[in-house]
C-alpha cells in the first residue's frame, strides 16, 4: 500500500481540521464573490460544542463545495484543503485497491454510482464522437441483463443504443454465444463502436462479469470499443476477498470503474466515485463554464466536500488490514447462510467472493421475505429471487432466526 494507512482519532481530527483551516471560511473571511456559503448557522447550529469532535460534521457545515475534477488542472482554491482530501481518497481507492500507477487517472466524488455510471458512458460517447468522428447511431452500450438500471437510464439520457446480454439463469453468467450474435448483428447494423459495461457485483447477485467473454469476442470481430467497470456494489467487497483478481487497472482494457461508497463503506447517501485513465475525462469539458475555475469535467457541477471528507474519515479509519478482516468477517457469515441453505436443500446463487445470497423464490413464502424485508428481484407475482445481502448489521443471530423459520415452513 502506498496511500492507505491507519490514522489514531486524534490523528484523523487534526487532519480535516487542517484541511477546513485551508478552505475559506464563511463564518469570518470577506468572500464576496461565492454564490456558497456556510450551512445556515440559526438552523443547523454551528457553534454546537460536539462539532469539534466530529470532524465529518465540521465539514457538512461548513459546507465546502467540491465543483470541478481535482486530479486535473486547476480547481476553485476556496476549498482547496478539502480538495485534497478527495485526492488523497482517489489515490487510496485508484493506485492502492485497484492498482493504477500513481498519476495516471482522473476522477472525482460524484452524488452516487449511477451518475458515476452515466459519466463514464457520456464520457466514451463524446470520445468516439470526438476522436473518432463516429456518428451517434453507429456508438452502442453493450452489458449484461444483470446490469443496474442506471445503464439503460443512461443511455437514454445520452440517446444511444443500449443491447442486453443473457445471462445463464443459475449461474448469472454471460452467454457468450449471444453475445457474439448481437454484435454481429449490430455490426450489420452499422454500428462500429461500444461501451461496455461489465460488472463486479450486480445488484441483485452480487455476480461478477469477466472483462474477457467481452473483450475476446470484440478483437475477434475487428470493432473499436471502451471497458467500463460498474464496481458500484461490490469495489469495496471483492478486491479484498479475492487476492488474485484481475478486475483492475492492471488490465489495460480497462479504461474506468466506478464505485459506491454508499453501501460496503456505510458513507452517506449518495457517495459514488469515478475512476478512469488520464487522457478521457477531458471529452466532457464544459467549455461554457467559465466562472469556475479550472474545468468542469462532471456531470453534476457543485457537489458537497463533506462526502469525501467522510470517506477519508472512514478509510483512515479502518486502514487496509482493518478493512480486509471487516470484509473477511462478511464472507464467514456468508458461508455460515450458505451452509444451511444446503442443509435445508434450498437452492440458491452466490458469486463466491461476495456477500450476496440470491434465493430461488419459491423456497422463501411471501410472510417470510415480508418479516425479514428480503429484497425481490420484480416487485409482482412473476418474481423468481429474493436476495440476502450481508452488510454489516446482519449478524448470525438474524441469519439463525431467518433459517430457522425457513425450517418451520419445510417441516409443516
Amino acid at each position: 500500500m502506498i496511500y492507505w494507512k491507519k490514522l489514531s482519532q486524534e490523528e484523523r481530527k487534526n487532519r480535516i481540521q487542517r484541511a477546513l483551516e485551508e478552505n475559506v471560511n464563511f463564518s469570518k473571511d470577506a468572500s464576496l464573490g461565492y454564490p456558497a456559503s456556510k450551512l445556515d448557522g440559526k438552523v443547523f447550529y454551528d457553534d454546537a460544542p460536539f462539532l469539534k469532535d466530529a470532524p465529518t460534521l465540521q465539514t457538512y457545515v461548513a459546507n465546502p463545495n467540491h465543483i470541478g475534477c481535482h486530479t486535473l488542472g486547476t480547481s476553485e482554491k476556496a476549498f482547496k484543503g478539502t480538495q485534497e482530501i478527495e485526492r488523497e481518497v482517489l489515490n487510496v481507492l485508484s493506485v492502492d485497491i485497484f492498482k493504477a500507477q500513481p498519476n495516471s487517472f482522473d476522477g472525482y466524488i460524484s452524488p452516487g454510482g449511477t451518475e458515476a455510471n452515466i459519466q463514464a458512458l457520456w464520457m466514451y460517447r463524446n470520445f468516439f464522437m470526438y476522436q473518432k468522428k463516429a456518428k451517434l447511431d453507429e456508438i452502442a452500450i453493450l452489458a449484461s441483463e444483470d446490469t443496474h438500471y442506471s445503464i439503460p437510464k443512461g443511455a437514454n439520457v445520452l440517446m444511444l443504443d443500449l443491447i442486453k446480454i443473457p445471462v445463464y439463469f443459475e449461474n448469472r453468467e454471460i452467454d457468450k454465444v449471444a453475445l457474439e450474435q448481437k454484435i454481429m448483428e449490430a455490426k450489420q447494423n452499422e454500428k462500429k463502436y461500444f461501451i461496455v459495461v461489465s460488472n463486479m457485483g450486480t445488484t441483485m447477485f452480487g455476480s461478477v462479469d469477466n472483462p474477457e467473454d467481452y473483450t475476446t469476442i470484440l478483437e475477434k470481430h475487428e470493432v473499436e470499443y471502451k471497458l467500463h467497470i460498474d464496481g458500484a456494489y461490490g469495489g469495496f467487497v471483492y478486491p479484498f476477498s479475492n487476492q488474485k483478481s484481475t478486475i483492475n487497472f492492471n488490465n489495460p482494457k480497462i479504461s474506468s470503474i466506478t464505485i459506491d461508497a454508499h453501501k460496503m463503506l456505510q458513507s452517506p447517501y449518495g457517495t459514488g466515485v469515478f475512476i478512469c485513465r488520464k487522457g478521457l475525462i477531458e471529452n466532457v469539458l464544459t467549455k461554457e463554464a467559465e466562472y469556475v475555475e479550472g474545468m468542469d469535467l462532471t456531470l453534476c457541477g457543485s457537489r458537497s466536500g463533506a462526502n469525501a471528507v467522510a470517506v477519508w474519515m472512514i478509510l483512515y479509519t479502518y486502514g487496509p488490514y482493518g478493512w480486509f478482516e471487516k470484509v473477511s468477517v462478511l464472507q464467514m457469515r456468508t458461508q455460515f447462510l450458505c451452509h444451511e441453505l444446503d442443509q435445508l436443500n434450498i437452492q440458491y446463487f452466490r458469486e463466491p467472493f461476495m456477500n450476496i445470497v440470491t434465493i430461488h423464490s419459491q423456497y422463501i413464502p411471501e410472510e417470510i421475505a415480508e418479516k425479514f424485508n428480503l429484497v425481490p428481484e420484480q416487485h409482482n407475482k412473476n418474481n423468481k429471487w429474493y436476495k440476502v445481502v450481508l452488510m454489516d448489521h446482519v449478524e448470525v443471530q438474524h441469519l439463525t432466526a431467518f433459517i430457522n423459520e425457513l425450517k418451520a415452513t419445510i417441516h409443516a
